[in-house]
């Protein structure tokens, strides 16, 4: 792994969001944003969203624009996570509420990670930002665990039939999955390793189920918008790997 492909893929992801933004002409891939896209602001709202991933996609593939990418892009998301809380404050006792947050949050976290990794010199206070924005994706990491629990049947449906030994098997082993890596994440206790291989099950993810459901539905604005968010998240693992494999 070099050092720097998590923030590429970070950053493929976000040219990925906002082509979708362009290519359905809405902001649906973030229902929170539905209520400041309403006319007469929608068509502002499509561009500005789709202007601000796309220049912060292209411009974090550079050492020189990256920290200003990164800023924009842990901005938006931010925006997007915090967004979620009315949703949640209406009605908390739907975890899906909360695992639309923290799917958001892990996202910017990714962005504090990759923006102090970048920082010149070892500083204190790079180092403080960068062990935040991994207590924060830790934190993310655990709510991926609770989200696949409490929904565990939904998660056994996407698991790919052909896969022994079951669907019922690979979605209780890859909860188990996310909780000992948010435990090692949250504690710095072989996070490095708990990052890498994190990263290894979401690419995995990717490439056995939602490349394979964007392959049979290549239409679907959900399987467009969940691969590319599992993309993302991966990415945000392998961030953090490459920051602490470099620290």
């Amino acid at each position: 792994m070099t050092r720097d492909f998590g923030r590429h893929a970070y950053g493929a992801a976000a040219i990925i969001y906002g082509a979708l933004t362009l290519y359905w002409h809405d902001v649906n891939t973030w229902p929170q944003l539905a209520a400041l896209a309403k006319a007469p602001y929608r068509e502002s709202v499509v561009y500005i969203v789709a202007a601000a991933l796309i220049a912060g996609g292209i411009a974090i593939q550079w050492r020189r624009t990256a920290q200003l990418a990164a800023v924009v892009l842990g901005a938006f998301y931010l925006l997007v996570a915090v967004l979620c809380i009315p949703g949640i404050a209406a009605a908390p006792l739907i975890y899906n509420n909360w695992g639309n947050f923290f799917e958001q949050f892990s996202n910017a976290s990714g962005a504090l990670i990759a923006y102090a990794s970048l920082a010149s010199g070892k500083l204190t206070s790079t180092a403080r930002a960068a062990g935040v924005g991994r207590i924060f994706f830790g934190i993310c990491v655990v709510s991926f665990a609770l989200e696949q629990a409490f929904y565990l049947d939904a998660t056994a449906g996407f698991v790919p039939k052909w896969i022994p030994p079951g669907q019922t098997f690979w979605a209780i082993a890859t909860t188990i999955a996310f909780a000992l890596a948010a435990i090692a994440i949250v504690s710095a206790r072989q996070a490095l390793l708990a990052s890498r291989l994190l990263t290894v099950m979401l690419v995995l993810f990717g490439l056995l189920i939602w490349l394979p459901a964007l392959l049979a539905n290549p239409h679907s604005h959900f399987n467009w918008a969940e691969s590319t968010e599992n993309l993302a998240i991966a990415a945000v693992a392998w961030i953090l790997g490459d920051y602490l494999a470099a620290a």
